[in-house]
């Protein structure tokens, strides 16, 4: 065969190769009997005495599946048959290696036990990847036949639909955490109410009417946030759904702000609304965008000092609606900010009166809102300066738009 380029080369879409070939989770894992046997079907229609399943990432080539006496597991990318294989999208056939004088440097093809006969069909992932090869060699020169040829492409595209396949597994298991997660985290806060009614009701009978009003809402709540889940859990892609309806942001504020006051009181914090009447009325699930606004009011409250302030306030901007919580706590330097709405992530800020956090609610906040095709983010002059939430939401939601963030958010 014929080579218009140097037989070996590094293609400029190698790391989003290497990227989705790292999705697959498969480097460096041990040898299975499914991926051995699409190999040695694959050794019976060459009848060839070596077959091989590997894997290529920036350094290596990693052999999934080995049907040969040579001892290889792992090897340098560079200089491998394999490595130019996968450059090709067409199958790489060589009948008689020791007639390519570009292949005498390869271990595998120079000394008196070296392959002869090589051929090898790209592994293509479904986005046009090349991350491996299936290979057949043998130690003497030969020929292949297009109907040859045709079966190891066939077999070739088993070996990725066994990938995808468990890739979409995985992640159908990862959506499934994800959803406890944010189930988990939405209840933390109705109970915690519930725990503080019940602690103001033991100390002050008189004030079990409101309190009780507080644990009824809060216990319907909950049940609200399971149902969702199990109906979430059914959907047959796991895809996170917004239910769409109008939101008046004044009411929304209102409710929420009596949730919390029993909390503000206990460090002595003030909760400042500023929210026009005129505002005009939002599009969007209530639900989840209630549950943004809670835990970034119950952050405000757990990182701010005692006898402080808290601003909440909403404007129409255009198209949209803009949301702050400003606090006066402590702050965030550079690095927090960088990994403020990551899953688990430390800050550097304690909470003030022993609360705990689990590190999950503005990683969730931030995916209701990009749900929503919006935008959250932080602002803070530094620390022990205050920290300001900004919520951008569209006024007007289209259906269009829910799809797209859909897929979004599950990429």
């Amino acid at each position: 065969m014929s080579h218009k380029r140097p037989i070996y080369y590094i293609p400029n879409n190698d790391e989003l190769r290497v990227e989705k070939l790292r999705d697959y989770q498969i480097l460096g894992t041990h040898s299975e009997d499914a991926f051995d046997k699409i190999a040695l079907m694959a050794s019976q229609v060459f009848s060839c005495p070596c077959a091989f399943i590997t894997f290529i990432d920036e350094k290596t080539a990693f052999v999934k599946s080995n049907l040969s006496s040579l001892s290889v597991n792992e090897i340098n990318r560079e200089g491998t048959l394999s490595s130019i294989a996968i450059l090709q999208d067409n199958p790489t056939v060589f009948n008689d290696t020791n007639a390519i004088p570009e292949l005498m440097n390869s271990p595998f093809v120079k000394g008196e036990n070296g392959l002869r006969f090589f051929a090898a069909v790209p592994l293509k992932s479904p986005e046009g990847y090349n991350v491996g090869v299936l290979v057949v060699a043998d130690f003497k020169p030969r020929e292949a036949t297009d109907l040859q040829l045709d079966m190891l492409k066939t077999l070739s595209k088993i070996i990725i639909d066994k990938l995808e396949s468990r890739l979409r597994y995985r992640k159908s298991i990862e959506s499934q955490i994800n959803l406890m997660n944010i189930a988990l985290h939405e209840i933390k806060n109705p109970l915690a109410s519930i725990n503080l009614a019940n602690d103001i009701i033991r100390k002050d009978i008189t004030s079990a009417p409101r309190m009780t009003d507080m644990i009824k809402s809060s216990v319907g709540m909950i049940q609200k946030r399971l149902a969702n889940l199990l109906t979430q859990s059914e959907l047959e892609e796991k895809d996170l759904v917004l239910s769409i309806e109008e939101i008046n942001l004044k009411d929304l504020f209102t409710r929420l702000l009596n949730n919390f006051e029993l909390l503000a009181n206990r460090k002595n914090q003030t909760i400042e609304l500023h929210c026009d009447d005129s505002l005009p009325p939002l599009e969007g699930d209530k639900s989840k965008i209630s549950d943004v606004l809670h835990n970034l009011l119950s952050n405000a409250i757990k990182y701010s000092y005692h006898n402080t302030s808290i601003k909440v306030s909403a404007r129409e901007a255009g198209n949209y609606m803009h949301i702050e919580v400003k606090d006066e706590g402590q702050g965030l330097n550079f690095d927090d900010i960088q990994k403020l709405f990551t899953k688990f992530a430390k800050l550097s800020s304690k909470p003030t009166g022993k609360e705990t956090s689990n590190g999950l609610g503005l990683s969730i906040s931030k995916s209701f809102i990009e749900l929503h095709r919006g935008n959250i983010y932080a602002m803070s002059p530094g620390k022990d300066k205050g920290t300001t939430f900004i919520v951008s939401l569209p006024l007007k939601y289209t259906k269009v738009n829910d799809i797209e963030a859909v897929a979004e958010f599950n990429a």
